[in-house]
């Protein structure tokens, strides 16, 4: 959705290391916002972002307008039941139908041999895939790696709105994913009841509301009692009035 920060580069990077032509686009989406959401003030740098995408020598830029994705009285959606419905689509009720529509359309329009996703969004992300797998667009989606601040902290456009002060206290969500890490790899706890005691002791120690913070089964996003494949631990809280999402995942 533009204001490109590293975590977006990289996913260029990588597709311009593997793809003969490579295409962006940037289009923030109106029908992923709900009701209150900061979709009026979400952050738009579309200059700066062609400098960037100059810079990294893409191919092709697309920028549609809103009329152009969605015409007048537009009424087709794309919706992955039950898996859209929890974490954060149960907080954000139609967020992942309106990510589906748009990332569906795009796929029409461009249609891409590869697709580069960033396990940051890492529901978005297992919902993209089973939505090609379950619809046949030919389109293989890789997952790339989140990228950090040297404090830990993922990056987004989102960060932004931080004040220094919650700036210094968002680091709170990545150090409790990494402590349960740790506790994983280190001391082979796999009881996910003690992970997430020792996991939220972190985030309240600076007084942060959190949204959730579980571990779950990554075909499903349903909650697990052991560490296992296929397993992630995946956490949202507020700073600020800015929601900010994580997840450490062991694919």
């Amino acid at each position: 959705m533009g204001a490109l920060h590293q975590g977006h580069i990289s996913l260029i990077k990588k597709s311009m290391e593997e793809c003969q032509y490579n295409v962006v686009s940037i289009f923030v989406n109106p029908a992923q916002f709900g009701p209150g959401e900061d979709y009026e003030k979400y952050p738009r740098s579309i200059e700066a972002d062609i400098k960037i995408l100059q810079k990294e020598n893409i191919d092709i830029l697309f920028v549609p307008t809103t009329e152009e994705m969605y015409q007048k009285n537009f009424g087709t959606w794309i919706n992955v039941e039950k898996i859209s419905e929890v974490f954060e689509g149960k907080l954000r009720p139609g967020h992942f139908c309106g990510v589906c529509t748009i990332v569906g359309k795009f796929f029409n329009i461009i249609q891409p041999d590869k697709s580069y996703f960033g396990w940051k969004d890492a529901q978005q992300l297992i919902i993209i895939k089973k939505m090609v797998k379950e619809l046949n667009i030919p389109v293989k989606i890789i997952g790339m790696t989140t990228i950090r601040d040297k404090d830990g902290l993922a990056l987004s456009s989102r960060n932004t709105y931080l004040s220094p002060e919650g700036r210094k206290k968002a680091t709170c969500l990545y150090k409790s994913l990494h402590k349960m890490w740790e506790m994983v790899i280190y001391n082979s706890i796999t009881d996910t009841e003690i992970l997430l005691e020792e996991g939220k002791k972190i985030i309240l120690k600076e007084s942060v509301k959190i949204d959730y913070l579980e571990v779950i089964n990554l075909s499903n996003f349903k909650p697990v009692k052991k560490i296992e494949k296929q397993t992630g631990i995946i956490g949202a809280v507020r700073i600020d009035n800015v929601r900010l999402i994580d997840n450490i995942i062991w694919e």
